[in-house]
């Protein structure tokens, strides 16, 4: 599996949605996407890929496309 389709499927596992809707998803504008479905998703993250996240990236992670960029930025996850 690739580290794309793993960063999808926390996407797709932590708010229950399909992979189209997993693609657009942003805080607080997906339904389950709210301040403890974030920290689920944070927490999914961080085991996923076995990184320890920053406060700053934490609270920057505010969309699957910021994440990503996030995480290949900062952590050396390449998609």
């Amino acid at each position: 599996m690739t580290n794309e389709e793993k960063y999808l499927n926390v996407f797709k596992n932590t708010f229950s949605l399909r992979e189209s809707a997993a693609r657009e998803a942003t805080y607080k504008e997906t339904d389950a996407w709210d301040s403890v479905g974030h920290m689920m998703l944070i927490n999914a993250l961080e085991d996923t890929f076995d990184i320890m996240m920053d406060t700053d990236d934490i609270v920057d992670l505010s969309s699957f496309a910021r994440g990503m960029e996030i995480l290949s930025a900062r952590y050396g996850v390449t998609f």
